[in-house]
């Protein structure tokens, strides 16, 4: 009869002494520099994949002649500053994008402002041509305000002078029209 012993504490882990560095019959292991060839192996499979797999750090490790936990460490290492050199080229990109915007909504502004000084001088043009027309004789037949335009039906329109888009009535062009 075989007996088991049943713990029914929980196992903690030991913490490790500044000098520990997880060698088993504690003997002190120090931090190692990767040699280059170890370096480019592990950037080398970093491109291929970010994440690392239990088997697939075991066997970069048994490769490299590492331990799998310092593979494991530099490769989360690394996705840390993969990722930080991300969030730069789009920190960087977006802001780009923000000084373009920048300097385009400058340049819709100009543009307003420059279309707004044509409205007021082409509505300054259009006051002195109808001051005009207003001035030249007061005998004229021509009037801006017909006393005709209610017998017409026209009430209400904005311009009782309408000029439709063929520019034609009644066999006449606008444009061979003469006023007296």
């Amino acid at each position: 009869s075989v007996v088991v012993a049943n713990n029914s504490k929980p196992r903690r882990r030991r913490k490790k002494n500044k000098g520990d560095q997880g060698g088993g019959d504690g003997v002190m292991m120090r931090k190692r520099k990767l040699t280059e060839e170890q370096m480019n192996m592990l950037e080398q499979s970093f491109g291929n994949e970010h994440k690392l797999e239990s088997e697939r750090k075991d066997r970069l490790a048994a490769e490299l002649g590492l331990d799998p936990r310092q593979v494991a460490v530099w490769f989360q290492n690394r996705r840390a500053r993969w990722k930080s050199k991300m969030l730069e080229e789009e920190y960087s990109k977006l802001k780009s994008q923000h000084e373009t915007a920048i300097v385009e909504k400058c340049q819709l502004e100009t543009e307003l402002l420059k279309l707004k000084e044509q409205l007021v001088e082409a509505e300054k043009e259009i006051q002195r041509l109808s001051d005009g027309c207003m001035s030249n004789s007061p005998s004229s037949s021509f009037s801006v305000d017909p006393p005709f335009r209610g017998d017409f039906g026209m009430e209400g329109l904005e311009n009782p002078f309408y000029m439709p888009q063929d520019n034609y009535v009644q066999g006449l062009e606008w444009d061979n029209l003469y006023y007296m």
